[in-house]
């Protein structure tokens, strides 16, 4: 983990990966791989409200020090961010436990800032269980918060923007994880096609890099009451080879797609089973909530039940291009010039 310009500390990998276009998830080779399948084996768990910051155990004001408490953190450790500008690319690297998470918590006014949006992660939770990151502000890097391998974790309350690609990344077998009430805009500063605001899983065409040729399995992950602006690509962009999670309560304004790239709908499902409920969409330069099928087998059984998209565009509020996905018809499509949905609606 680098910290402003020091080079003490673990290896960070977000200052390793190349800004290829051809793979802008590419991880470095190492025994990353075994980590996380075995991060897969785990089943995590998050609570089903919102989380509370104990009172902390240490308290951190610059980023030598945090570096330090996220070096030294424990099961049940919390730690808390003074108000303040901590430049560097951080990561947590040790793991809590369903009882004892670690915390790392923050008001607005404590900006971990990544230095510059052409490379590295601002926060990296690598192959890690069971962490809080709440409250605090996330800015300036070229990926906001990157879960690799993770099981258990709550990101909970940040504001992430200013970011070059995508501003919340859960992969490489990331499963159980809540994403909650969080702020993401302007994302996309490095290239548009890369903008995303919440990214779940892995494209097929970088398996072979991120999870060992095999599918990314990061499943049953939740994203809950964000709302997100300003992103260049989708809100939420899922995966092929994710399944069995959900995406309630949000709101998207897709101003600022760009519309190239198939960047053209505020959510693009690609995994299985899928549950997309109360959400509300405004502004798309095509369609509001789209299904694709990339690999044979994927981009089916997702279900759209009572969301609200505010089109004002040519395109559809659901546009279904893969099979078996459902739209029920208590959803809403306003200024759509398509219509509600490309199939009929069901009960």
């Amino acid at each position: 983990m680098t910290a402003g310009a020091s080079t003490a500390g673990p290896r960070s990998w977000a200052t390793e990966v190349p800004a290829s276009e051809a793979a802008p998830s590419a991880l470095p080779t190492r025994s990353g791989t075994a980590r996380a399948q075995s991060s897969q084996a785990t089943r995590g768990s998050v609570p089903d409200t919102a989380v509370t910051c104990p009172a902390p155990d240490v308290k951190v004001s610059d980023a030598a020090t945090l570096e330090q408490a996220l070096a030294q953190a424990r099961p049940g450790d919390s730690i808390a961010l003074a108000d303040g500008t901590y430049l560097g690319n951080f990561t947590a690297e040790a793991s809590g436990t369903a009882a004892k998470p670690v915390f790392l918590c923050g008001g607005s006014g404590a900006v971990l800032d990544g230095g510059g949006t052409d490379d590295g992660y601002a926060f990296h939770l690598n192959h890690v269980a069971y962490w809080r990151l709440v409250g605090f502000t996330v800015r300036d890097a070229q990926k906001g918060v990157m879960a690799d391998g993770v099981v258990g974790t709550v990101i909970q309350g940040l504001t992430v923007e200013q970011i070059g690609d995508e501003a919340i990344h859960l992969r490489g077998f990331s499963s159980d994880n809540m994403v909650r009430d969080n702020t993401v805009r302007t994302t996309g500063l490095r290239r548009e096609k890369y903008g995303e605001g919440v990214y779940i899983g892995t494209a097929e065409s970088n398996w072979c890099t991120v999870t060992a040729c095999k599918p990314d399995t990061s499943d049953r992950n939740v994203v809950l009451n964000n709302h997100i602006s300003d992103t260049t690509a989708e809100s939420v962009d899922i995966k092929e080879g994710t399944s069995d999670g959900k995406v309630v309560g949000n709101t998207f304004d897709g101003s600022k797609l760009s519309g190239s790239h198939n960047n053209d709908s505020w959510v693009d499902v690609k995994g299985n089973g899928w549950l997309l409920q109360g959400n509300t969409g405004s502004h798309s330069p095509q369609d509001g909530f789209q299904t694709h099928r990339i690999v044979d087998g994927w981009g089916t059984g997702n279900t759209f039940r009572g969301n609200t998209a505010d089109v004002d565009g040519p395109g559809y509020g659901f546009h279904l291009t893969s099979d078996g996905n459902k739209v029920t018809c208590d959803n809403k499509a306003n200024g759509a010039g398509d219509g509600l949905a490309n199939t009929p609606c069901t009960s």
